[in-house]
């Protein structure tokens, strides 16, 4: 039964983690069925490159837009965004969206990506690296850290999902796929058709148990160790699992961020997840790109406002921390297909647990480059200000988590001097 536990989780595409058992001390890395309690980690990936200036940095002049003008822009509290409520094709559109979490909202405007190359960007804007391919995301990153021996501790649905070998990546496309896995010891995800009974298992674990435990001090080929560990890794994270089953709506939602949504939370609610890592794409407009983009940021913040409604319903949104990101932006001009191409300049947004709303940090100007601003106190300055950039956002991101100092994070470091450190990003002091 354990085996096809294993060859169900390698079918559905799913990685889950194994605990490494040291031979010094196996009493304290016994894995444990130990539901992991929050914070929960979501990024919100726009794949392709959204046009900022149809969210949350407008702009109205220059010809940059042809939707609306600089009278038309809107306000609420600290926030500035275009209006797209005529123009947006199903989905939230941007006045609803600032109406119901504008006071959660923390919006960083200016980001320099420092390349408009899609895949350096993605790899950028996840890891907060540049010029490394072995960097994990910070989706991973904060997984492995906090909750190494969940069984689904990373979930991806796709954009760039490094783990720098430190937590295994996880995904699960289909919410009838996850109830396979939460239902191992049962015929197709039927918990009504159980392989066997209660009784059985608890001698199944009882006797895997024992088993791991004796052969902890025993000399073994490393091969043999690993698939003894595994084989009762697998036990663990099975029984783990099954607590998904019961957060696992009936009917799956149409929305592709939504039905992604439902796996995250489902995952986080019964404690065997820290972190997922959504996205969407199609947001490379190099022709129509209001038309493009008109429809997919309303979708595309349908499926945050999703994630914080059902987290609430599920009674865990109070532990859920969002980033909502792309890898780009795109050019303040149209080129002949009436499409914008890649721009290197863009805007993040952030909301959930330790992160005070109502909020803007950074700028660009009116011909959409970034305006530099003061580290210590996040005011603009144009003379002795810094470009923001990724490293700085995720060494912040580090320290809003708690594992700026974690072995793991050290294994990875950013290069932000002292004296770059973004102060107050989250709170605002």
């Amino acid at each position: 039964m354990r085996r096809d536990f294993l060859k169900l989780c390698g079918l559905a595409g799913l990685g889950f983690a194994v605990p490494v058992r040291s031979r010094e001390s196996p009493a304290a890395e016994t894995p444990r069925d130990e539901p992991y309690a929050g914070p929960f980690y979501v990024v919100f990936n726009a794949s392709g490159g959204w046009d900022t200036t149809y969210l949350m940095d407008p702009k109205g002049v220059n010809g940059i837009n042809r939707l609306y003008k600089d009278g038309d822009i809107l306000t609420k509290g600290a926030h500035t965004y275009a209006p797209n409520k005529a123009h947006a094709k199903g989905g939230l559109c941007n006045e609803d969206f600032y109406s119901e979490f504008g006071a959660e909202l923390l919006t960083v405007n200016g980001l320099d990506y420092s390349t408009n190359n899609h895949s350096p960007g993605a790899r950028y804007m996840a890891t907060g690296k540049l010029d490394s391919t072995e960097y994990p995301t910070f989706a991973a990153l904060v997984a492995a850290c906090r909750g190494p021996n969940c069984p689904l501790a990373f979930l991806t649905f796709g954009n760039y999902s490094a783990t720098g070998n430190l937590v295994a990546m996880s995904r699960v496309p289909y919410l009838p796929s996850l109830k396979k896995i939460a239902l191992a010891d049962a015929m197709d995800g039927n918990e009504r058709a159980p392989y066997h009974d209660k009784f059985a298992l608890d001698r199944i674990e009882e006797a895997l148990r024992e088993t791991n435990e004796a052969a902890g001090a025993a000399p073994r080929l490393p091969r043999a160790e690993r698939a003894e560990n595994m084989l009762y890794a697998a036990q663990v994270n099975s029984k783990a699992l099954q607590r998904v089953a019961q957060y696992i709506p009936a009917t799956s939602p149409r929305e592709r961020l939504s039905q992604q949504v439902e796996i995250a939370l489902a995952s986080f609610k019964a404690g065997v997840c820290v972190s997922a890592n959504l996205t969407i794409g199609q947001f490379d407009s190099h022709a129509n790109n209001d038309a493009d983009q008109m429809k997919l940021i309303p979708e595309f913040l349908a499926g945050v406002a999703y994630l914080m409604r059902r987290a609430g319903e599920l009674k865990i949104r109070e532990q859920i921390v969002v980033v909502i990101q792309s890898e780009m932006g795109r050019t303040p001009d149209y080129n002949a297909g009436n499409g914008k191409d890649h721009w290197s300049i863009g805007s993040a947004l952030f909301l959930g647990r330790g992160i005070k709303g109502n909020r803007v940090v950074g700028a660009t100007d009116a011909k959409q480059f970034a305006v530099p601003l003061a580290p210590a106190t996040l005011a603009l300055d144009k003379d002795k200000g810094i470009k923001v950039r990724p490293e700085h956002v995720h060494l912040a991101l580090r320290e809003l988590a708690g594992i700026a100092d974690h072995p793991l994070s050290k294994k990875f470091p950013l290069g932000v001097p002292e004296k770059e450190k973004l102060r107050g990003l989250w709170t605002g002091a």
